[in-house]
């Protein structure tokens, strides 16, 4: 009988010793990873002949982070808290500066030289009702981001200002309020304004030209780069240079008469500063004339064609820096 509870006795101690062997571990809660705050990556900005580059994919990644649609007020509020944050980012200050109809973006970098003025550029951040916008006009708010960027550990002689117009899409609005108020003209030698740079076409005739267009267009393929710019300053217009670099085309285009006898040439925010004796050029990709997602529900990243928005942005990034660099802008002479 002893025995029998002996082996008895062994048997639950050897049950329990391979119980606890075989127990499953304890179950840890599943607990959403939080990543850990890190310091921005150092993005190469300078190449071999120390020209500063953009980068495609931080451009690329506005443009997505814009891809909403940027109409009503709470929109605009949000693409504004989207683009005042990039710009502290960046070690940037900008101010909300307010309008009847609206609030536009502005900040500045003073240069070395206060005697050379200030070269301004811009964009649009606002849509049309029924449209995302990225081509009209994300591509032109990210490449105003990367420029804040590139020149934020860059001295220049001349100022840079930077600014993001609301209500372009309603009338000019924006920019218009901006011009008139004389603090913003003063000193200011030249302005870029940016609508549109990201769409290209490369079929035979998918590329339409305003009627009396004073220049001979290139080609039928809608694959270049449009600078449109006045007479008056023209010193603006040909600081934009085609380039033996794998960049989009050039097609400048010099506007007599302030545009009054070629009205297509006046639909965006260089305008209101051509009527204040302001030099100033639109850079575009030439919206309606080119790409049929223009004010569409289909404007999205997807249709963005990368290659030329990355060229199209080297572009502009160099013409700012040819002006900034400069002692001053010349005006030329009006063509006789």
């Amino acid at each position: 009988m002893q025995k029998k509870w002996l082996w008895v006795l062994v048997g639950i101690i050897v049950f329990l010793s391979i119980g606890g062997f075989l127990q499953q571990p304890e179950i840890v809660p599943i607990v959403k990873k939080i990543p850990v705050p890190q310091s921005q990556p150092q993005l190469e900005t300078r190449n071999v002949n120390n020209t500063l580059l953009v980068n495609g994919d931080q451009l690329f990644a506005h443009v997505q982070k814009l891809n909403f649609r940027r109409y009503s007020q709470r929109e605009r509020s949000l693409t504004r808290t989207y683009i005042t944050n990039e710009l502290r980012k960046f070690g940037w200050q900008p101010k909300l500066e307010k309008f009847p109809d609206g609030v536009n973006i502005f900040t500045q970098k003073l240069g070395t030289d206060k005697t050379a003025g200030a070269i301004l550029v811009a964009a649009h951040y606002d849509t049309v009702p029924d449209s995302p916008g990225a081509d009209d006009n994300a591509t032109g708010i990210a490449v105003v981001l990367e420029i804040a960027r590139l020149f934020s550990s860059v001295s220049t002689p001349k100022t840079l200002q930077l600014a993001f117009f609301d209500q372009e899409e309603t009338g000019l609005l924006g920019s218009k309020a901006f011009v008139n108020q004389p603090a913003h003209l003063e000193n200011l030698q030249g302005v870029i304004i940016m609508d549109m740079l990201g769409y290209a076409c490369y079929t035979p005739g998918c590329q339409q030209y305003p009627a009396g267009l004073p220049v001979t267009p290139p080609s039928d393929k809608g694959d270049f780069l449009a600078v449109v710019g006045d007479l008056e300053n023209l010193q603006l217009l040909n600081v934009f240079q085609n380039s033996s670099e794998n960049l989009p085309k050039i097609l400048k285009v010099p506007i007599p008469f302030k545009g009054l006898l070629t009205p297509d040439t006046l639909r965006s925010d260089h305008a209101p500063f051509w009527y204040q004796g302001i030099g100033a050029v639109l850079v575009t990709d030439t919206a309606n004339l080119r790409s049929p997602h223009y004010h569409q529900p289909s404007d999205i990243p997807e249709n963005i064609q990368r290659d030329f928005f990355t060229g199209s942005s080297q572009i502009i990034v160099n013409a700012t820096s040819s002006l900034l660099a400069e002692k001053s802008v010349k005006k030329s002479p009006p063509a006789s």
